[in-house]
């Protein structure tokens, strides 16, 4: 028999630095068809997506210089971005008070 199959690792890109990571190691920001703004955890929300890396810098460069809202394709207001950033910073505190990565726990509504 030969050896085992390698299972297939999703690849996406950060829309701020444009590395490339396996899916789960990013944060899904996602426009549902209702037109709000969520955080992803499993990456399975309809809607359109756009991936970070679990960086404070991606995160600024994107809210920052509208890569965000090119990315979804909509406009993004300065209330959601304030939102987005308070979730966000939340979610990175708690992965940096762990030794190790966590997932995003659960569903945050923006919007």
């Amino acid at each position: 028999m030969p050896g085992k199959r390698r299972k297939h690792v999703p690849l996406r890109s950060c829309i701020a630095c444009r590395a490339q990571h396996p899916k789960r190691e990013l944060i899904r920001v996602v426009r549902t068809p209702e037109g709000t703004l969520e955080i992803d955890p499993k990456g399975k929300h309809p809607g359109r997506g756009a991936y970070l890396c679990r960086d404070r810098q991606c995160w600024e460069a994107a809210l920052q210089q509208g890569r965000l809202s090119h990315a979804l394709k909509c406009e993004v207001s300065a209330e959601e971005i304030a939102i987005l950033r308070a979730v966000v910073w939340s979610l990175l505190e708690e992965q940096a008070a762990s030794s190790e990565a966590l997932p995003v726990h659960d569903v945050r509504t923006v919007g």
